[in-house]
């Protein structure tokens, strides 16, 4: 026969299941505790609380049928929703509704203060194309060029004039609105963002750089695009980047490793090396990382940069890479860093400010021989990026640049096969946004279905591209209606006025339970406290968006769970009249008021349901954390107060009659 658990026993056990519970939680909500689950235990607070972006969209279902319309403005959001998360927004809101005949989609982006790169990247619709060698292309003519001559000496004097406005006193933004060819700017003053100086616009950085802020450039800045007037807003820090390189000794079966070496040998290989560069002087050491970077990295590339990196900042690489990169001191060479690439090690030159500057541009689009050609030097196909199944990063063998790698669905792949067979030793050009990416020579017939672009991307740059792709095409126009931006410190007066009032009701239910309960009032008060606990670190771990609403309902929520230990101690209060045992008391008086705590917490429940179903935004974050204090609250009453008190009663403190008195009202307590 199987032994049974004693009384005694199961109480042992629950008491060590509630120590166990507190401490899990503490250690949840305490700041930069530890990170749970493979998940970083922090509070996401909403937009109302740490400021961010607010956008209005209005859907264009003019060509969608009547039956249609709901289904094409929620395949929006689904895109919109594809492109936010790989914006890197953790908790956005994106909700669709109906103003009449109008279908409008409202995006939230909780800490997002950049919010032209926002619109950009929500409004993109990426157009992905292959077209095939044209054998009998045409050249430029002569009034093609005097044509192109001409539109490009129109844009010179367009710009002029526009500059010469400005100097009168006309508005950067508002000139921006109306003439700017950049049409993903346009709608916001021509606000880039920032920028740094190895982007896109390092043309626009370099002149922004010898600018104060708010201060408009009297320069024409002639770059690829076109010719452009800018207006640096401001400048700012965004933590730090660094200069290093690295020597890798990849092993069979690592990421983008063709070599046969065992992961035994590699290990070997980079401990031998850190040896040896541990015996360099300080002065000599970059000199000698690169001499064996050259002679053993198996990097691609590696023998002729000696492992060099150049700049990068956080999120560009590999996180074990980039944790010991940036916890390193200048000039020095790290322990052995191991990654899905092999083993590493990494030399760090030096580490410097990131800085960023806020631009606001006006372009005037040029000519150029490509816009006449492209489309003669090439022709359509079937093929596009309506059947792109996904994309990933990649990284080249040869170049160890950044790449984008396609993968097509079954149409796709019999399309792709059809068109490289056709056109092997020729060339097939890969398009997106009608520009040109790259053009490689075919050599053999593809059947797979796989395809790269590789346009000397940065790693950023390809991040973003793949995103693009993976998010796909809108499937119905949207214009830009309303933005607004949150400012944080409103956020944080909110904040700092809800945690005082969270204070200030925790405590003074706090006071009444223990003046009114004497030693049960203390008791529900550790109760309470580790209520509180569970419901922060549910908070951080589900998580769970914190709106100034919602923290209305949590702190609410506190009065049902001080309810369920009101109704316990009554009926404790009860038994005890009647003259029973403390032990017998404290059984009967929980059993008698778990019917009532059970109805009035589902009844609440019920209620958070409506409201978290039908109810708007706000509305459904009050019903949220209202919903979650209730359930914590029914299980903190019939468990954590239930077992404390019971250990209680088994002490010699419960003997001590004035300590009771109050509940038993005067009687003895055996």
């Amino acid at each position: 026969m199987k032994s049974k658990l004693t009384d005694n026993q199961k109480l042992a056990f629950s008491l060590i299941g509630v120590g166990i519970l507190t401490i899990f939680t503490v250690l949840t909500t305490i700041p930069n505790g530890p990170d749970w689950f493979g998940r970083q235990t922090k509070l996401h607070l909403g937009l109302d609380l740490q400021g961010g972006t607010y956008l209005i969209y209005q859907a264009d279902t003019s060509k969608v049928a009547v039956t249609d319309k709901q289904s094409a403005v929620d395949g929006v959001k689904d895109v919109i929703e594809k492109r936010i998360n790989v914006f890197g927004v953790s908790e956005p809101l994106i909700q669709t509704s109906r103003v009449g005949d109008n279908y409008r989609v409202i995006v939230e982006l909780p800490g997002v203060t950049d919010t032209a790169k926002a619109i950009k990247m929500i409004g993109e619709t990426p157009l992905l194309e292959f077209k095939t060698q044209n054998d009998n292309p045409t050249v430029l003519t002569d009034s093609q060029k005097k044509e192109i001559e001409a539109y490009n000496t129109a844009a010179k004097a367009k710009i002029e004039d526009l500059k010469n406005q400005i100097k009168n006193g006309a508005n950067f933004e508002d000139i921006a609105k109306k003439y700017s060819e950049d049409t993903t700017t346009s709608s916001v003053g021509g606000d880039l963002g920032f920028i740094t100086e190895n982007g896109p616009y390092s043309e626009l950085y370099k002149e922004a750089n010898t600018l104060k802020d708010s201060w408009f450039s009297w320069n024409t800045i002639e770059n690829p695009e076109g010719y452009n007037l800018i207006k640096r807003v401001s400048e700012k820090t965004d933590g730090t980047e660094v200069n290093a390189r690295h020597i890798l000794i990849c092993y069979k079966g690592a990421t983008s490793c063709d070599k046969t070496t065992t992961e035994a040998e590699a290990k070997a290989k980079i401990e031998e090396l850190k040896t040896e560069l541990s015996k360099v002087s300080a002065n000599n050491l970059e000199t000698e990382f690169i001499k064996l970077a050259k002679a053993n990295s198996t990097e691609p590339g590696a023998n002729t940069s000696g492992g060099d990196l150049g700049w990068f900042s956080k999120g560009q690489m590999v996180k074990e890479f980039e944790d010991a990169t940036f916890a390193m001191k200048d000039n020095s060479v790290s322990d052995i860093v191991k990654t899905n690439f092999g083993y590493h090690l990494i030399y760090k030159k030096a580490e410097r400010p990131l800085n960023k500057i806020d631009v606001k541009r006006i372009l005037i689009k040029k000519k150029s021989d490509i816009d006449y050609l492209q489309n003669n030097a090439w022709i359509n196909t079937e093929l596009s990026g309506k059947y792109l199944k996904s994309s990933k990063v990649i990284f080249n063998n040869t170049t160890s640049e950044a790449e984008v790698s396609l993968s097509f669905d079954d149409t796709g792949k019999k399309l792709f096969a059809d068109i490289t067979e056709k056109n092997i030793g020729k060339r097939v050009a890969i398009f997106l946004d009608g520009s040109i990416i790259s053009s490689p020579t075919v050599n053999s017939v593809i059947t797979g279905g796989e395809a790269v672009i590789s346009g000397g991307f940065t790693l950023q740059d390809a991040k973003d591209l793949s995103m693009r792709l993976n998010s796909g095409a809108l499937p119905v126009p949207i214009s830009l209606l309303n933005q607004k931006n949150i400012e944080p410190t409103l956020g944080k007066i909110s904040l700092e006025k809800s945690l005082v009032a969270f204070a200030i009701g925790f405590s003074l239910v706090s006071i009444f339970m223990m003046i009114f309960y004497r030693l049960p009032g203390v008791i529900s008060v550790i109760a309470l406290s580790i209520y509180a606990l569970i419901n922060i670190s549910l908070f951080k771990l589900i998580p769970v968006t914190l709106t100034l609403s919602g923290i209305a309902g949590f702190i609410l929520s506190i009065g049902m769970a001080v309810d369920a230990n009101v109704l316990i101690f009554e009926r404790l209060k009860e038994e005890l009249r009647e003259g029973k045992d403390l032990l017998p008391a404290i059984q009967n008086g929980f059993k008698r008021a778990w019917l009532s705590i059970r109805d009035s917490h589902v009844a609440t429940l019920i209620t958070c349901f409506i409201l978290y179903q039908f109810g708007s935004s706000s509305v459904k974050g009050f019903g949220l954390t209202l919903a979650f204090g209730v359930a914590t609250s029914l299980f903190t009453a019939v468990t954590v107060t239930r077992v404390l008190i019971i250990v209680l009663s088994k002490t010699k403190i419960a003997n001590f009659k004035t300590i009771w008195k109050c509940i038993g009202y005067g009687k003895d307590v055996k």
